[in-house]
């Protein structure tokens, strides 16, 4: 079955591309030419998810998900969650994000945080969604350099490595996006089995 995930993210489409079925082959919107922004202008991560899949199911009229995820810090009651991405200003980088986050949270013993994701499939006009969340810490520095967004800065409960020291493989047995992804495979496998 042919998937297209509604995001411009390389990072994403390649560790997602790795979590799907044999029979499914992902596409971006890239692949047929659509560069242009996806929105999500809503105030949580549901809205935002469903949105972004909407917009490119209603431009590529194809089988389309899209996820949305957001990193919800305890001690900054859940923040930056639905705004992780920008938390730093609408044209921050990732570091941006991460310095303003380990400033907000310098001097806090607290530190316990969750990563959400929620991915929504249109499928034939039809839409469904799943969650995935993983629950962990934010580090005080950085550590690693695979991954991408929070990763250097978030260790998952019960590991002593960051997201950005596990390898494709060892993060995609654990994350947030891994378990919704999984969830939606599981429906998949279910509802519309290879053949």
């Amino acid at each position: 079955m042919e998937l297209v995930f509604a995001t411009h993210n390389r990072h994403k489409l390649q560790e997602v591309a790795a979590l799907l079925r044999a029979c499914d082959q992902v596409t971006s919107p890239l692949d047929y030419g659509f560069d242009h922004e996806i929105p999500e202008d809503h105030d949580t991560i549901e809205a935002n998810s469903a949105q972004k899949a909407q917009y490119i199911y209603q431009t590529l009229n194809r089988t389309v998900f899209a996820d949305d995820t957001g990193l919800e810090v305890a001690a900054l009651n859940g923040a930056p969650g639905v705004y992780s991405a920008r938390y730093a200003g609408e044209d921050c980088s990732f570091e941006d994000n991460i310095e303003k986050l380990l400033r907000n949270l310098e001097g806090i013993q607290d530190r316990r945080a969750c990563f959400r994701t929620v991915v929504t499939l249109i499928i034939n006009g039809e839409a469904f969604q799943f969650e995935g969340r993983i629950d962990g810490e934010i580090l005080t520095m950085r550590q690693g350099i695979e991954g991408f967004g929070y990763d250097p800065i978030f260790r998952p409960n019960g590991h002593s490595l960051s997201f950005a020291e596990m390898d494709m493989k060892t993060k995609n047995t654990m994350s947030h996006r891994a378990r919704a992804i999984q969830r939606m495979v599981e429906f998949l496998n279910n509802r519309y089995p290879c053949q």
